[in-house]
């Protein structure tokens, strides 16, 4: 007698292979957690830190056991999601509530410390060294070590600016014409990396004693000097011991610094702090900045406008035209019409760079033009939309020639059956139909290029600048304009650059829900 009942469902065996796979990767998972998470409490990146036990706890529960199935599908997308979008915004938005910028990145004592080293001063019997410097991190940013040999005695030292300088066994390291050329786990630095990480190099001192330390002078000496200044903890100030000059704790703007008896500050160096909303307050009360704001905004507006109409105009009429069966060669035309598409944009960006050179310009010497076309302010508009127009169109082309060839013939044909002109047709019924279809993609264009850094950097590097004007630059748009605060050559505000990065992302999706909510309107078209 057969049984009525289904089958019971066989429980699921998990092969050997499988379980050395999980292993495997959960070990090494928890490795990577284990290497980590000291660096991150060590560096304070209390951010970073909650993300990466969140997430090796959620990969030990997700993947550890046969259970929560849907959560081992959707926790790559959602950990990828929290780390390259959210956690950024959270940080952005926490940066721009601080100071940080050039002179105010790290805390407190590390400013003191490096206020300190900054002091050493060589004396008439100081030590001089043949250097090395070598690095475990970046050839750039470091950490540095250094490697010294006494080229009297052959002695090698070694210290950095966290280990004080100590003795070391010459047969540790390979030392050549009187310089360590080689050291175990180290990679030494060559002239050409010393020059470029040099400002970083000039602000290590190896310590020796309290009073005294290595300072690094040039590319391969360094000497024995020792520390004019001393931090009082208990009285919170620093004592010049040659001039007697104490230096306190004051506020110079939204900032505090180590300033002397007349209020002035004594040193570029100062810490991270919070200010509250006083970069909210810079951007929107002071006046040369807020008319710099505005007119980024409206030029920004005018250019991710302009760019969007002009590509989707030219795209538009290009595929109007290629879709007439009776036109010869529509594919050969087409696939001619795609090569600037095909051009990575930044060569393109750069090509055209120099064809609006005033003297040897492609432009102009084909025109017999004497234009200053990155030179002048209305040229240089004029050029990046031109440009932006070249590389734009092709992508319209293809989303308008889809959109049209998914438009059912009899469609058109009732119209002209009605009696409406070829033109009428197109005006009246292929636009309003084919709009239904690329609104949200130029909803997404609009989008795109009201951040188009790489359209400006590349292209004028945001100028023309007008004399003392570096904050922005005549075709600066907004994206553009927060890098040079960030990165400028007048030093790097990343608190201020923050918070105009949070204005945009605001002004950007206010920007996106107006357009959403006008092409809702052609959903009637349907």
């Amino acid at each position: 007698m057969s049984s009525t009942h289904a089958p019971a469902l066989r429980e699921r065996t998990t092969t050997i292979p499988a379980v050395l796979a999980r292993v495997a990767f959960l070990g090494a998972v928890l490795a990577v957690a284990a290497f980590t998470i000291p660096v991150m409490i060590q560096l304070q990146q209390w951010m970073w830190l909650c993300v990466t036990v969140l997430a090796a706890a959620a990969i030990f529960l997700l993947y550890s056991t046969r259970r929560f199935v849907p959560g081992k599908y959707l926790f790559p997308g959602t950990f990828f999601l929290v780390v390259f979008l959210i956690t950024p915004i959270i940080l952005t938005v926490g940066y721009s509530f601080t100071n940080f910028g050039d002179g105010t990145r790290g805390t407190k004592e590390q400013a003191i410390d490096s206020i300190v080293a900054n002091s050493v001063q060589q004396t008439e019997d100081s030590t001089w060294y043949n250097l090395s410097v070598a690095t475990q991190g970046d050839p750039v940013e470091g950490p540095f070590t250094l490697f010294l040999v006494d080229p009297e005695t052959g002695t090698v030292y070694t210290g950095s600016e966290d280990l004080p300088l100590e003795e070391i066994p010459a047969s540790d390291v390979t030392v050549t014409s009187g310089f360590v050329t080689d050291a175990s786990g180290y990679e030494i630095l060559d002239a050409r990396e010393i020059n470029t990480a040099y400002d970083t190099l000039q602000q290590l001192a190896v310590p020796i004693t309290d009073s005294s330390a290595v300072k690094i002078q040039g590319a391969n000496q360094a000497f024995e000097g020792t520390t004019v200044l001393s931090y009082d903890e208990a009285t919170d100030t620093l004592t010049n011991s040659r001039t007697g000059e104490t230096f306190t704790v004051g506020k110079v703007g939204d900032t505090e610094y180590f300033v002397n008896a007349d209020g002035e500050r004594a040193f570029s160096q100062s810490w991270l702090q919070n200010v509250g909303l006083n970069n909210y307050e810079r951007l929107f009360t002071n006046a040369n900045i807020a008319k710099q704001f505005g007119a980024a905004f409206a030029w920004t507006l005018v250019f991710a406008l302009g760019s969007v109409l002009l590509t989707f105009v030219v795209g538009f009429a290009l595929a109007l035209v290629l879709n007439d069966e009776r036109l010869a060669g529509r594919r050969l035309y087409r696939s001619v019409l795609l090569m600037p598409y095909a051009v990575p944009g930044f060569i393109s960006l750069l090509v055209w760079s120099n064809f609006y050179n005033r003297d040897f310009g492609l432009i102009n010497e084909t025109l017999g033009l004497d234009l200053n076309w990155l030179g002048d302010p209305t040229l240089a508009k004029a050029a990046v939309l031109l440009t932006n127009l070249w590389m734009g169109f092709p992508y319209m082309f293809i989303v308008s020639t889809g959109a049209l060839q998914s438009i059912p013939s009899d469609v058109m044909e009732a119209a002209r059956m009605d009696g409406a002109s070829r033109l009428q047709t197109t005006i009246k019924v292929v636009t309003p139909l084919l709009l239904v279809a690329v609104a949200p993609l130029l909803v997404a264009s609009f989008a795109f290029n009201f951040n188009n850094f790489n359209a400006i950097q590349l292209l004028t590097e945001g100028g023309p600048f007008l004399p003392g004007e570096y904050t922005r630059g005549g075709t600066d748009i907004l994206i553009s304009m927060i890098y040079r605060i960030a990165f400028g050559g007048s030093g790097a505000d990343f608190g201020f650059a923050s918070a105009v990065s949070v204005a945009l992302f605001a002004l950007t999706g206010v920007l996106a829900a107006i357009q959403f909510r006008f092409t809702n309107v052609l959903e009637d078209v349907n």
